[in-house]
């Protein structure tokens, strides 16, 4: 069992690196960030469906289900469009710092989708937050048009969290995926018709994005959601928190390693996003006490 628990957690750590290495290729990927969601959604959407074929799963969902389904597709694809957008006009470390701010966003958002009260060590985290921030977009002035669209990023990564939150409790989640993928795709697809923009010309994206895409589809998207759920049923709540808040360290790492200079930030910077990281394991480690209790 201990062999099983150890086995897991270290595939766990995999998982939070891959998701790490996602806005490494959101850099390399020379296409626009709306065409490569689009992109990645697609190739993910169609993994999971044959996923779902070989599985003997059924599609079907109620009319109440894929409503909410169709509300989260289209914030997944808004999350990830913006996410990739920051990293093109800021850098691989400011956005995974300003994403680290998604579990700030969703304690802001629980006690009015659930109607809960405040907890009083949140207004104080929120308060840490906010100091951190400050200190960031103090010392990367520069990238202050990245910073804000990371931030909406993570607004909109919190409002998907609390919906999948919703629905993994009655439905399977290779059928939420798929189902919000598809329905990205198509949001996207709408969304790039009316800008009359969308490049349909296949050859005209060359090999290295084609691998990466790839890559961001198949690896990052398909297989760490699946692989994601079945770790979640060996390791704990708290185990699953506390390591994926390791995946903007990940990341930063990477990308030190990987653009070099590019990536270095002023060191105040990493004393802001150090802040905002410690604000939001320990509001997950005073969540999960009090869940025990």
């Amino acid at each position: 069992m201990q062999k099983d628990r150890t086995l897991n957690l270290i595939h766990l750590h995999f998982i939070v690196f891959i998701w790490g290495f996602t806005a490494i290729l959101g850099k390399l990927i020379s296409i626009d960030s709306l065409p490569l969601v689009w992109y990645r959604m697609t190739i993910a959407a169609l993994a999971i469906f044959v996923y779902m074929l070989f599985s003997g799963f059924s599609f079907k969902v109620d009319k109440k289900t894929f409503l909410w389904l169709v509300l989260a597709g289209i914030v997944v694809a808004g999350h990830w469009v913006t996410f990739f957008y920051a990293i093109k006009i800021a850098t691989v470390s400011v956005a995974l710092a300003m994403m680290s701010t998604g579990a700030f966003f969703t304690a802001l958002l629980e006690p009015l989708l659930f109607k809960r009260k405040v907890i009083a060590y949140e207004i104080l985290f929120g308060i840490a937050v906010i100091m951190g921030l400050m200190l960031i977009f103090r010392v990367e002035s520069t990238y202050t048009e990245g910073m804000v669209v990371a931030l909406l990023s993570a607004f909109l990564a919190a409002v998907f969290s609390l919906i999948n939150g919703k629905l993994v409790k009655t439905h399977r989640p290779s059928v939420i995926s798929f189902y919000e993928l598809g329905i990205g795709v198509l949001f996207l697809s709408i969304v790039m018709g009316y800008r009359t923009n969308f490049n349909m010309n296949f050859e005209a994206i060359d090999i290295t994005d084609w691998l990466y895409l790839l890559i961001l589809g198949l690896v990052c998207t398909s297989y760490a959601f699946i692989a994601s759920i079945k770790v979640m049923r060996v390791l704990t709540p708290y185990t699953v928190m506390l390591t994926t808040n390791l995946e903007p360290i990940y990341g930063i790492v990477l990308a030190w390693f990987i653009f070099g200079a590019d990536e270095k930030m002023n060191p105040l910077f990493y004393v802001g996003a150090l802040i905002i990281l410690i604000t939001v394991v320990l509001n997950g480690i005073l969540k999960y006490k009090t869940r025990i209790k």
